[in-house]
């Protein structure tokens, strides 16, 4: 049986280049190369890749990148638009939970929610963050994104998400202050224009719980700020009103 991330990502990498938020993707990418202080010898993993939205705007800029995913449909997708882009990507159907990278790269990069943190239990999220830190050089960053728990602690996440996606809606959620987690019915519109209901599982962290997380992992500096898709920057201490968190660390 598929789990809900695996059913939702499947026909649906048409869909996904559509919704609203991959707009910002070149922004993102700016913010991206800042970080890595535009130096075109950093090696990259995109974990979580999906249709390769990062992955290629990077490699457009003369980078070297790497992006897996555990959908082959994304991944089908992600190939055909760095073809048309004329760009070389390495792209490899992997489960971010199980990938043996040791010391490959320099950057390794979760953007949206592509991996972590929607896995069905919390150990499972933690196995896609060490997996990401072994595949880190020593002193190498890791840049990602993840869900805010402030966020639903005072706004309603039904509400966020039918505002600002097509051809997704949520039907009702239920979200659990003490385990973080929001269990949400959702309806689905996929390539062919099928109607999709799909029970999501995701969670949700708070920031403080993200820095111990990764400090276990012995990263030597953590930075978490509030961010929207498409306006990456550092500086801004999340609230209550940031849906997601960007978070920024050293090895």
């Amino acid at each position: 049986m598929k789990q809900w991330y695996e059913e939702l990502f499947t026909n649906f990498a048409h869909t996904y280049d559509r919704q609203p938020f991959t707009t910002g993707t070149p922004n993102e990418a700016d913010f991206i190369e800042k970080e890595i202080q535009y130096n075109k010898v950093v090696r990259i993993l995109d974990v979580g890749c999906g249709t390769g939205r990062h992955a290629i705007e990077l490699a457009k800029r003369g980078y070297n990148v790497t992006g897996i995913d555990l959908s082959a449909d994304q991944l089908t997708r992600a190939k055909e638009k760095a073809q048309q882009a004329g760009v070389k990507v390495y792209f490899y159907e992997q489960d971010a939970r199980t990938i043996s990278y040791t010391g490959n790269f320099d950057l390794v990069i979760m953007i949206c929610e592509g991996a972590f943190p929607l896995m069905e239990t919390d150990e499972m999220n933690f196995e896609i963050l060490t997996n990401a830190t072994r595949a880190l050089k020593d002193g190498g960053k890791l840049i990602m994104t993840t869900l805010n728990g402030l966020y639903p602690l005072r706004h309603s996440i039904k509400d966020f998400t039918n505002e600002n996606q097509d051809n997704f809606s949520v039907v009702r959620n239920k979200f659990n202050p003490q385990t973080m987690r929001d269990v949400s019915m959702v309806k689905v519109e996929d390539d062919s224009g099928n109607i999709k209901e799909i029970t999501t599982n995701e969670k949700y962290y708070l920031p403080d719980e993200i820095e111990k997380l990764l400090r276990s992992l012995n990263y030597t500096s953590v930075a978490i700020y509030g961010c929207e898709c498409g306006n990456f920057i550092r500086g801004r201490q999340p609230t209550a009103d940031d849906y997601e968190m960007l978070v920024i660390a050293d090895k």
